[in-house]
């Protein structure tokens, strides 16, 4: 039991130093380009490389999970990560630092498939949401605080690497210590055995859990949109710079406040219950932001509400489809939800700005409470023929 909580927090740290190398190099990356006289147009195609860089990785991994564990995963795709950090201030070049933005996306991937499907392989059924909560929470948390190492330019432009390569590196280190095991496996023993092929599993998890990947999938619509697209909007609508930097973190800082007690609540309740109530709840957020989008004060209020709402959709829906998935088929249902997040995430940016170039004259808010819309009525729709994990509460 110490061993596996232990383990536990390792793969809870490592999350959130990824999250962490993520936030901070997503905006400094872009303070870079921008200052060399990059357009926003290839600043922006330049940041999808991270997201590239998952989907390229996401067919790939499953076998090796199934024959080697979760530890080698886990141990390369963080060694990766750290490498390709390392080396961004070796040689500043466009097309250079974008192989090493995918590389990061197939470190990434390869990182949280690994302590993903570990945590959810693992929890207990009766604290399941909490446990995926802590694990959303903590990347959540790690990508807040990222930015803040940019500060370090200050100093010196490659020192925000070497600090995010090394806070990594020591993190990393931490999981030499922890003992291997595999998907679907004994504890004890280690011992897993599974010869069906990768796309007939795919096939099936779709069948079954096909809904839970829509939260996802939401949710990297959501991050992204609000991150690259709301900006573009905010000016147009009359914000300034300052504002509107003050404003898109709201939405993270607010999914950190509730997203352990979802969590909590969502073991005793019932995932798709608290599910349709905050999409229901983060639809009318942004509805209500459509309304009042040129108050500062009300964006900053319902930002913060939708954060408080929606900002737990990506490990909620985690932790849904793994009420409905066998064990078996625990890591295909993983990959699939980060599948799911990197389309939202590529295809967020690229809708949002079509919907402002050709719609003018709507609220981009409304195009967001479309995609709740959507989800919510795919939900009510949806009739499950498992029995969701329901704890009594007395």
């Amino acid at each position: 039991m110490v061993l596996n909580r232990f383990r536990f927090w390792i793969l809870i740290a490592l999350v959130m130093i990824s999250g962490l190398s993520q936030g901070m190099l997503l905006p400094l990356l872009a303070i870079i380009l921008e200052q060399g006289g990059v357009s926003s147009s290839l600043n922006g195609l330049h940041a999808t490389g991270l997201y590239i860089g998952v989907l390229l990785a996401s067919p790939f991994m499953e076998k090796p999970m199934q024959k080697y564990g979760f530890k080698p995963i886990i141990i390369v795709g963080g060694l990766l990560v750290i490498i390709s950090l390392a080396l961004f201030p070796v040689w500043q070049s466009l097309w250079f630092w974008f192989i090493l933005r995918v590389a990061i996306g197939i470190g990434d991937n390869m990182l949280h498939f690994g302590t993903q499907t570990w945590i959810t392989s693992t929890a207990d059924k009766q604290t399941r949401g909490r446990s995926i909560s802590l694990y959303g929470m903590s990347f959540s948390f790690g990508f807040a605080i990222g930015p803040l190492l940019t500060r370090l330019m200050e100093v010196n432009e490659a020192l925000p690497f070497i600090a995010s390569a090394l806070l990594s590196t020591i993190v990393w280190a931490l999981m030499l210590f922890v003992r291997n095991n595999w998907p679907n496996a004994d504890e004890d023993t280690g011992v897993t055995a599974t010869k069906e092929s990768s796309l007939k599993r795919f096939i099936q998890t779709t069948k079954i859990a096909w809904i839970a990947l829509l939260p996802p999938l939401a949710y990297g619509f959501l991050e992204a949109t609000l991150h690259a697209t709301f900006p573009i909007y905010g000016l147009r609508i009359g914000h300034d710079v300052q504002i509107l930097s003050l404003i898109i973190p709201c939405f993270a800082a607010g999914s950190l406040i509730t997203q352990l007690p979802l969590g909590i609540l969502s073991d005793r309740i019932g995932r798709r219950k608290i599910l349709l109530i905050i999409l229901t709840l983060g639809l009318a957020c942004f509805i209500g932001a459509a309304f009042l989008e040129d108050s500062a004060v009300a964006l900053f209020t319902f930002f913060t509400l939708a954060g408080m709402f929606v900002g737990s959709t990506y490990s909620m829906g985690i932790s849904y489809m793994t009420d409905l998935l066998p064990p078996n088929l625990l890591p295909a249902g993983n990959l699939l939800c980060s599948i799911a997040f990197s389309i939202g995430s590529l295809g967020g940016p690229y809708f949002g700005g079509l919907f402002i170039q050709l719609l003018p004259g709507v609220s981009f808010f409304y195009m967001i409470a479309i995609v709740l819309g959507f989800i919510i009525v795919a939900m009510v729709l949806k009739r499950n023929n498992v029995v969701e994990t329901i704890v009594d509460a007395s």
